[in-house]
């Protein structure tokens, strides 16, 4: 039984992953997600009377696109916005600005820097050099490029991310103590109130990345991705902090996804996610789903 199931799901992501290659073919976005969610999440979604967690992010895809929503994944932008808010000491230092990796001028950065593109793309969209004179350009070029060519919003209607200027920046690296790395403070926010913590270690390490999913309050919650380990994480002195900067950047908006780094007990504003994994990634337990689904109110929209 597991054998055919295995089967049917590795047949389904197989499907998902050419449907994406050719999604420049559908022009109907709601079709088109339901196609991806069927061969993503094996089950058909309800677009009309949404209740899963997965499936309102889907028809917020849809149905909220406001243009301030541009500028708030725009990992350049996305500063002066942020610092307007929360106060410029809170965001990261960037160092430079091109349109493509040739027009980088290294001699001008410093031996450790952070390159990542404007319009995200994941973990293929971040190089990490920590010494210049080991820093492999060719193959930060490749992944790079590769990054700039990524299309967020064709593959996964992310709307926005349709109009953001496809750009490199280089941002100050900065580094915690903690032996697992700098520490990310992943703050999901419903309608406005932080209700979920995503604490993500060992990001950009040798070893597999860990997760732990907790409250507002630092309560452990047993949820989880199988691949990851969920060890349990210390309350940072900073989590009110962290939660009340989370608050005034969510105000008004359904959902969205605010993330935190600390370093020398200062809180450094990381990204803003509107959808994270596009609203496509199972829950383990899966009643996590609905459970979260009943905390985001879409009838504000």
């Amino acid at each position: 039984m597991d054998i055919i199931k295995n089967f049917r799901r590795n047949k389904t992501a197989f499907l998902g992953s050419i449907l994406r290659r050719i999604s420049f073919l559908f022009k109907d976005d709601e079709f088109y997600l339901k196609l991806l969610f069927l061969f993503e999440l094996h089950k058909w979604p309800n677009l009309k009377k949404p209740q899963t967690f997965n499936e309102k992010l889907q028809w917020l895809k849809i149905h909220n696109r406001k243009s301030e929503y541009t500028t708030m994944v725009d990992k350049y932008a996305v500063k002066n916005y942020v610092a307007k808010i929360i106060g410029e000491n809170h965001i990261i230092p960037t160092l430079g600005k091109w349109n493509k990796f040739e027009d980088i001028d290294f001699e001008k950065l410093p031996n450790e820097f952070v390159l990542k593109t404007t319009h995200g793309g994941g973990g293929t969209a971040v190089v990490i050099c920590r010494d210049k004179n080991k820093f492999n350009k060719k193959t930060s070029k490749n992944k790079l490029n590769y990054s700039l060519h990524e299309d967020v919003f064709r593959k996964w209607r992310e709307w926005p991310y349709k109009n953001v200027k496809r750009q490199i920046i280089a941002e100050k690296y900065i580094k915690s103590n903690n032996s697992n790395g700098l520490i990310d403070y992943k703050i999901h926010c419903f309608n406005g109130k932080p209700k979920l913590i995503l604490v993500c270690q060992n990001r950009f390490q040798n070893n597999p990345m860990a997760e732990t999913f907790f409250t507002e309050k630092w309560e452990k919650i047993e949820l989880y991705r199988p691949s990851h380990p969920n060890p349990y994480v210390e309350r940072p002195t900073q989590l009110e902090e962290m939660l009340k900067y989370a608050t005034l950047l969510s105000n008004n908006i359904p959902f969205v996804r605010i993330d935190f780094y600390i370093v020398d007990n200062t809180v450094y504003f990381g990204e803003i996610t509107f959808f994270p994994a596009s609203g496509l990634s199972p829950f383990y337990p899966n009643k996590y789903d609905k459970i979260l689904g009943s905390l985001l109110n879409i009838n504000t929209i």
